[in-house]
């Protein structure tokens, strides 16, 4: 069934402005479709015809199928399992994450799924979905949600076959009998290590050994050849396509305008601006943050990754905040350290310009023909940091005083994870429409060999860029770091007219 525009009646399209007049939405028709996440049909502002998550379309899907295929040898089957619900206690769930491999290929995220890709030929198109997913159930609906069901994973997410996964055991045995080659990842640290789906496949007597994916593959007759697949698909998720950087990029905006409303506040907990970060990464369109916040202020900044945020911000000193939003499960990576106070001391200007410049180099650097990898732009970070730590009085510093106050990598990829497709060399050379993050930070213990002005303050500036050929675009550019610019919003605020409780993100 195709979204009929009509149905509705929409009132005052936009509202910018401090006064926004509410948007009104009547006269709702009741679709007779429920799926376990959002469609078209039932989430049109969220979702445009043809798309299957925002801002990405079944078809870019398929061919992402496609492209591993390519990548298959004849009469193969590749095999992801997808994430299970995790609970903190008793009935209290965490917030539900798909295996990124699964939700890459297909855009499905709904828990307690398999998905199969089979290569019967020397046919790269010539390739089958297998879908195994959750069946309709009424009764689980009411409590837990909706569900899309096998027929849904046909009809919407074009699955060529598709079963219930009470059904997995068997169906699964079936193709791994029909094919020589399998990949399957049986790392213990993947998502989906050995596959153990305790709900499906445990037996009624649990001191029985419990099967598994991996272990039908080894008790299945026949030599298999079992090959490992995540470095496949890391490969094909390194380079992102023109919907997924502007789905990136849209998160970037949002998130990095939302950094430029902080700086217009005065907090006194670090909890509060961390509430007002999330909370306005989510007004301005986001799904959600793309990570737990760090927002350390003074010596909390020290620690790389402090995200108890529960602390009160003092006036002469400075805030690191590591932060940012996603959209459709693309994040972006933001951090950004400015005074309390609003007004940078000479100490904390001079140690913050020099992070600044460092990173400007970085930058710099980040484009395909200038054949350069991630490691390598570590290196010249390293670099640059001891020719601008002499400019601010710090010549005496050596190698090891240089790692011990910068103590991290310069950057990652980034993508459906934060910390993007490890499988991907740090070494090999940078490519165009990669996407990585540059961040330098700086970060001085309570040392007597370090001046004591600049004691217990940290700082980390932090962008996303996207690798051109000949150059480069900075996708979280809306989030202002050049110290007048800082000093001029901590002080007179903004001026941008910002879009507020936001229906439609990806219009921009």
């Amino acid at each position: 069934m195709l979204f009929n525009p009509n149905f509705l009646r929409v009132i005052s399209r936009r509202n910018f402005g401090t006064k926004p007049e509410l948007k009104q939405f009547v006269n709702r028709q009741r679709l007779p479709i429920n799926c376990g996440q959002p469609i078209h049909e039932t989430r049109p502002y969220l979702l445009k015809q043809g798309e299957l998550t925002p801002g990405i379309t079944a078809l870019e899907y398929f061919k992402r199928r496609v492209k591993l295929a390519s990548k298959l040898v004849p009469r193969s089957c590749a095999i992801i399992a997808g994430s299970q619900m995790k609970y903190a206690s008793g009935p209290v769930f965490y917030p539900f994450q798909q295996n990124n491999d699964l939700f890459y290929l297909t855009g499905w995220n709904e828990p307690d799924s398999v998905m199969i890709l089979e290569k019967p030929d020397n046919d790269p198109e010539n390739v089958v979905l297998h879908m195994i997913v959750p069946p309709k159930d009424s009764f689980a609906e009411k409590w837990e949600g909706f569900r899309t069901g096998v027929e849904g994973a046909q009809e919407i997410f074009n699955a060529d076959e598709a079963t219930s996964n009470e059904n997995l055991e068997k169906y699964v045995d079936k193709i791994i009998k029909r094919c020589e080659n399998i990949y399957f990842d049986t790392n213990n640290t993947a998502k989906n290590s050995g596959a153990f789906f305790s709900e499906f496949f445990s037996l009624k007597n649990e001191s029985q050994k419990q099967n598994t994916i991996l272990n039908m593959i080894k008790n299945t007759s026949g030599v298999k050849n079992l090959m490992p697949l995540k470095k496949i698909i890391a490969n094909l998720r390194s380079i992102k396509s023109p919907a997924e950087l502007r789905v990136m990029r849209r998160a970037g905006q949002i998130s990095g305008r939302a950094y430029n409303q902080a700086y217009a506040k005065r907090f006194r907990n670090e909890r509060t601006l961390g509430a007002f970060l999330e909370y306005k990464f989510i007004e301005g369109g986001c799904d959600r943050s793309a990570y737990v916040p760090v927002i350390g202020t003074g010596e909390n900044a020290l620690c790389i990754h402090y995200t108890r945020n529960d602390d009160v911000m003092f006036d002469d000193e400075m805030v690191l905040v590591d932060a940012s939003g996603a959209i459709g499960g693309y994040c972006s990576d933001i951090s950004r350290t400015w005074p309390v106070s609003g007004k940078f001391t000479d100490a904390q200007r001079d140690l913050y310009e020099v992070v600044l410049t460092v990173q400007r180099k970085c930058i710099e650097l980040c484009c395909a023909h200038n054949v350069i990898s991630l490691h390598q732009i570590h290196e010249k970070s390293l670099q640059f940091f001891k020719e601008e730590l002499k400019n601010i009085g710090l010549s005496s510093l050596s190698t090891w005083d240089i790692n011990e106050i910068y103590p991290h990598y310069i950057g990652h990829n980034l993508g459906l994870d934060v910390h993007d497709v490890p499988e991907i060399s740090r070494h090999q050379p940078l490519q165009e429409n990669q996407v990585i993050t540059i961040e330098p930070g700086l970060y001085i213990p309570d040392d007597p060999k370090y001046p004591a002005y600049f004691r217990n303050i940290g700082i980390r500036i932090e962008d996303d860029i996207a690798i051109g050929m000949d150059t480069y675009t900075n996708l979280t550019v809306e989030a202002v770091k050049e110290i007048a610019d800082l000093e001029n919003i901590m002080q007179n605020g903004i001026s941008t007219k910002i879009e507020h409780d936001v229906v439609s993100p990806l219009d921009f």
